[in-house]
């Protein structure tokens, strides 16, 4: 346990917690939305710093992030609790569990796990790193002054001022922007849209590298003006560099009864980004012909040539495909 940052005291030892758009008002011996945060007589608390219930080693092209160091290993890291309450989480047994549990792992020896397995980047990931954020943070400064690159997987709901302290330090990012109405958000993931497409406008005048990954559910989020819309969004606010990835849906947890989402919606979706004008559109869990590689923008060539999470070509050279046009992206 450590003393969290950004919570302010009230009278009776009663706390508000100012880490996220939900702003909880927690009394003594209570916790916030996201279960991990306690007011301990009148202190708040981060219950799970220094426990990761789930460490792996991930090709970084899993994040997903695709224009982010290809082909090197990511020492990953995550928690229980999380600030949304999806109903298709992957990642339910811990996202939704409040009890507390997980390894002991200090930010030192992440750091020192990290170097010792080769990884070029450590990523908090699994469930919202943002809850844990006193435990990204101090790691996330070790690792900087160790030459690894930080890497964050977030559903996106933080506040300013906490999200403009933690990114100093954090070199990439995959933002999961779930919907693009707030009927679906608030239905869905109990959340709501608008903090979400804040944080993503903050972070892309910031240096951290960002994509972005849209989960396509079928009846829930799959309409195509809808998907147009967002598209747009995405090239007004970010640019058309940023990569998008459409995700093929599984049924899980609560939405076990909802089918997988058809390859033909999701390379609709491609069609419509990129007729949008972005530049870098992706397929995730599908294997497809061509929503798993990076074309060159301005010569069509296949600059990095993919298959799962393998690279099988990397023509990208200096961060130029190999006819000298600039690939964006974190490329060496």
């Amino acid at each position: 346990m450590k003393e969290a940052m950004h919570y302010v005291k009230k009278e009776n030892d009663v706390v508000q917690c100012e880490l996220c758009p939900w702003k909880c008002v927690i009394a003594d011996g209570e916790r916030g939305v996201c279960g991990v945060r306690e007011n301990q007589k009148g202190k708040l608390v981060a219950l799970v710093y220094g426990k990761p219930v789930s460490i792996s080693i991930d090709p970084i092209e899993k994040k997903p992030l695709f224009h982010f160091l290809p082909g090197t290993d990511v020492f990953s890291i995550g928690t229980v609790g999380c600030n949304l309450k999806c109903k298709h989480c992957q990642n339910w047994q811990i996202s939704q569990e409040r009890e507390i549990m997980g390894e002991k792992l200090m930010p030192e020896e992440v750091v020192e796990q990290a170097l010792e397995n080769n990884c070029s980047s450590i990523a908090y990931t699994y469930n919202e790193p943002s809850i844990f954020f006193e435990y990204v943070y101090d790691t996330a400064k070790l690792a900087n002054k160790k030459g690894l690159k930080n890497v964050m997987v977030t559903n996106g709901y933080i506040n300013e001022k906490p999200l403009k302290e933690l990114y100093r330090y954090i070199d990439g990012v995959n933002v999961d922007l779930k919907g693009f109405t707030e009927e679906f958000y608030t239905s869905v993931t109990g959340a709501h849209l608008q903090p979400v497409l804040d944080t993503i406008k903050r972070i892309s005048k910031m240096k951290t590298w960002m994509e972005i990954t849209n989960l396509i559910i079928p009846t829930k989020n799959d309409d195509l003006d809808k998907i147009r819309e967002m598209c747009g969004w995405i090239f007004e606010n970010v640019g058309k560099n940023i990569p998008l990835h459409f995700s093929r849906f599984f049924p899980y947890y609560q939405m076990s009864e909802i089918s997988p989402t058809s390859e033909d919606v999701l390379l609709k979706a491609r069609e419509i980004a990129m007729k949008v004008g972005l530049n870098y559109v992706y397929i995730g869990n599908l294997l497809t012909e061509e929503g798993e590689n990076t074309y060159c923008p301005e010569s069509g060539k296949i600059a990095i040539e993919r298959k799962g999470y393998n690279i099988l070509k990397n023509d990208v050279e200096k961060g130029k495909c190999s006819c000298g046009e600039k690939i964006a992206g974190f490329l060496e």
